[in-house]
């Protein structure tokens, strides 16, 4: 973790060397995240949560952003049958996870009152909290959670003045759960990002 930390540390000082205009903010937002899984016996239930954290834009008309995020994401797992059934499960998964993407972009529109962009890049993301909710039966532990996983990111954003407004879908590369009660899983977190962001600092 401490390698990947210093290696994005890295990246941030190479950009704000290589590009002249650099900018700082803030932004808070809300994501609705989703688990998959390939076991047709199992439900998957859509979870709300929420992110917040820090952003810094290196560039002009292309552009590289990367940021420090706390995020709040999971979803909700039930065995596809009767809730009377003795053999009914229903387990609710919440992670708390740093997360850091490094956003590539290009500004479609671009103005000093409004731009129009569009980015796309890597994320890697480290499980600081694991928490299950379980009704009956459970089946999957906290330690059935890998630690690291790693996304790919899309979307699109408007910039007004100094706000920003983004949305985003990030794609689970990396097995949330691989394993759990002899079961293969094979879990992928998916999540819709819809965020505010304020500029503090610098033109972007």
């Amino acid at each position: 973790m401490k390698k990947t930390i210093l290696l994005f540390l890295f990246i941030f000082l190479v950009s704000g060397l290589s590009y002249g205009q650099f900018a700082l903010g803030l932004k808070l937002g809300y994501n609705g995240s989703s688990l998959t899984t390939n076991l047709d016996s199992i439900k998957n239930q859509f979870n709300s949560g929420f992110h917040v954290g820090a952003w810094a834009h290196f560039g002009k008309r292309f552009y590289v952003a990367p940021e420090v995020l706390y995020c709040m994401s999971g979803g909700v797992f039930s065995y596809d049958g009767s809730v009377s059934s003795p053999k009914y499960w229903s387990e609710k998964i919440t992670i708390g996870s740093l997360d850091i993407p490094l956003m590539l972009g290009f500004k479609i529109i671009h103005s000093d009152v409004i731009t129009w962009r569009i980015e796309v890049g890597p994320e890697v993301s480290f499980a600081l909290s694991k928490k299950i909710s379980d009704d009956l039966n459970p089946k999957i532990q906290p330690s059935d959670l890998n630690t690291a996983n790693w996304y790919v990111l899309g979307g699109t954003g408007i910039d007004f003045l100094f706000l920003a407004f983004d949305i985003r879908y990030k794609y689970g590369l990396s097995q949330l759960i691989s394993d759990a009660s002899n079961q293969s899983f094979n879990t992928k977190n998916n999540v819709f990002l819809v965020s505010l962001g304020f500029k503090i600092f610098g033109k972007k």
